[in-house]
């Protein structure tokens, strides 16, 4: 399921009002993490430091610590039990949370302890759709297929000066690099799909908004 384009698997079970996910196995085993939504509203994420091996958590309880541009807070288990495995890539790499939240970046495996209990309680992602829904709207959410680094809020300014400084942003930045560029240029789509043609830069996507335009940028070349 997609809602303004932040997506929500449907094979996954939600608890919607903590914005976690749950992936269980037929051995009891369940995979956990956070939804796009929630790495959305947290901003790019700086740290994860998950709960580690043997701890036991409570439904609803901190599994790990999430701190990110705008706030530092829990990442609340959807499920009660004995953590199994970390995930050391998020620990390493934490802005997986934003980028790949339901496959690279989940946060921990744990052994449910209270499964037949707290399973019903989850929602589908249909069932959750009224809560997620409520979030975004009420937050102005923007999900983009890749969480940027940058921001680039060009109104008023001609392409061709929103292509200066894009190249200026991109020469401070490492390879991987994401910058969101918004432009009300009616141009600017001609202009960048031109530019990344030129550059060797990638245009992960674009997207339409009234009169303005969003890119999603990624320095793939130095």
């Amino acid at each position: 399921m997609e809602i303004e384009h932040c997506n929500f698997p449907d094979n996954l079970l939600y608890d919607p009002e903590n914005h976690t996910w749950a992936r269980i196995s037929k051995t009891g085993e369940v995979t956990v993490g956070i939804t796009s939504l929630l790495a959305s509203l947290a901003g790019r994420i700086v740290s994860c430091r998950p709960k580690p091996v043997g701890h036991v958590v409570n439904r609803s309880g901190n599994l790990g610590t999430i701190e990110s541009q705008r706030f530092v807070g829990p990442a609340p288990s959807p499920i009660t039990g004995i953590v199994l495995e970390v995930n050391e890539k998020i620990v390493q790499n934490p802005k997986l949370l934003n980028d790949s939240p339901y496959s690279e970046a989940w946060i921990a495996i744990i052994k449910a302890t209270k499964l037949d209990e707290e399973a019903p309680s989850l929602s589908s992602s249909h069932d959750a759709e009224r809560v997620f829904r409520r979030e975004i709207d009420a937050h102005h959410v923007r999900c983009f297929k890749l969480f940027p680094d940058q921001e680039l809020y060009e109104i008023g300014a001609e392409c061709s000066e929103v292509l200066i400084k894009l190249n200026q942003t991109f020469s401070e930045l490492p390879l991987g690099g994401v910058v969101h560029v918004v432009s009300d240029d009616p141009t600017a789509v001609v202009e960048m799909t031109r530019w990344t043609d030129l550059s060797g830069q990638s245009l992960i996507e674009y997207r339409p908004e009234g009169n303005l335009t969003h890119f999603i940028v990624r320095k793939d070349r130095a």
